[in-house]
């Protein structure tokens, strides 16, 4: 991982895309030397995507089991939707 400031990324922003899409390197973009945001492979971005969506399934299937909720028939019932 690369840490590069806001200013240098402005003169170099070609040759950092080029590092993350070649090498799946990592740019992190920094401002006053605190990393505000990342340059990924599309790789790593799939990966993250793919890992959210698995943790909103559990979290998804954990509320089902709790006591109290409700289910999507109830709630269409309730909006007036069938």
């Amino acid at each position: 991982m690369v840490q590069v400031g806001i200013a240098e990324i402005r003169d170099n922003l070609a040759d950092a895309l080029n590092k993350v899409a070649s090498s799946g390197e990592r740019v992190v973009l920094a401002r006053r030397g605190k990393g505000i945001a990342a340059l990924v492979s599309m790789e790593d971005l799939d990966l993250l995507e793919k890992m959210e969506d698995e943790a909103d399934l559990k979290a998804a299937k954990k509320a089902r089991k709790e006591k109290g909720s409700v289910s999507l028939e109830k709630i269409k019932a309730r909006l007036g939707m069938k």
